[in-house]
């Protein structure tokens, strides 16, 4: 259902912050008056949805990162409450250290389809950002995942990676325990997984920490979102020594969906509904539902060795042009 009245905006949604807030009044009026404001409140409506159609309508690649974060956007776990009605049963651990709160996965239904779920979740809250790492996985996260996998491939159940991280955690004990291994080993694995793997950026697409999960026979992008080897932030203090320039990183990193579209990155872009997934999740939830089952219906078709094969050539043919 549309969340008409947010209370969170962006910098560049201010226009339309101001003209809420004057709906939401006019209709305060209503309700305590018998003044009828019903005309009035019929032109702000009218002038919201032309604003939000001239502030979604160009936005820059840095106003898509911002909105990729923002606060009220849904994460992994919503999507995957919604697409499975409650059937989801988590799995935790990896058998080896422990189980990593930014890393979730497990088992749930699409209609009468199994899927095996992975992704990095974030926090809404102070707390509950604490507990999840900010959604930056340690290199149990990784095992964790690659454990789950190889479980799917074994039962012949077709892979979901739902990705939205800021990076892999780059602390001290994460490097001990084998950050680089643990990615480069979930790589190495999934290239040869014996089943359907359906990746899909649904927020932050940063670095390793999202590649690490993302090696898929289709990889989607949601519209407001990036996919890049660095932030805009960290390009812009290594490039400038500051990060003042993040715009301007933003825009040279090409990493919004149409640019990995164009550069043949990615394999589709999943539109979302003016103002970003938050502004209608049951409509963001259905078109991702929609989605997976449409490539999932492509994928099943296919012949597993072709599959593999096809997988690997689509990533190792990425960057390579003719001279």
């Amino acid at each position: 259902m549309n969340t008409f009245f947010n209370m969170e905006y962006l910098d560049f949604e201010a226009p339309l912050k101001e003209l809420e807030e004057q709906l939401a009044e006019c209709k305060l009026i209503g309700d305590k008056s018998e003044v009828d404001v019903s005309e009035t409140c019929e032109k702000l409506l009218k002038k919201i949805e032309s604003t939000k159609k001239d502030i979604y309508k160009n936005i820059t690649p840095w106003q898509r990162v911002q909105l990729s974060r923002h606060p009220s956007r849904p994460y992994t776990l919503d999507y995957i409450q919604a697409l499975t009605n409650g059937s989801f049963l988590e799995l935790h651990g990896d058998r080896n250290i422990s189980d990593d709160k930014a890393m979730i996965g497990g088992f749930g239904k699409i209609n009468d389809q199994s899927f095996l779920f992975i992704g990095q979740q974030k926090g809404f809250n102070t707390k509950t950002r604490q507990y999840r790492n900010f959604g930056m996985a340690n290199p149990e996260g990784y095992r964790k995942a690659l454990r789950l996998m190889k479980s799917a491939e074994k039962f012949d159940i077709p892979i979901v990676t739902l990705i939205d991280t800021p990076g892999a955690f780059p602390g001290l004990e994460a490097e001990e325990r084998g950050q680089g291994e643990a990615i480069a080993r979930n790589i190495f694995e999934m290239f040869n997984l014996r089943t359907q793997i359906i990746s899909i950026v649904i927020g932050e697409g940063a670095s390793g920490g999202a590649l690490g999960i993302a090696i898929g026979d289709h990889v989607m992008m949601l519209e407001n979102t990036w996919y890049s080897v660095i932030s805009p932030e960290s390009c812009s203090s290594i490039l400038w020594r500051s990060w003042d320039y993040k715009e301007k990183a933003a825009e040279s990193l090409k990493l919004t969906p149409n640019d990995m579209k164009r550069n043949h990155l990615i394999d589709k872009i999943i539109n979302e509904p003016v103002g970003g997934a938050h502004n209608d999740r049951e409509k963001i939830f259905k078109s991702v539902k929609k989605a997976i089952l449409n490539s999932y219906s492509i994928l099943s078709e296919k012949n597993i060795d072709q599959l593999i094969s096809e997988r690997m050539n689509k990533f190792t043919s990425m960057g390579v042009f003719d001279g």
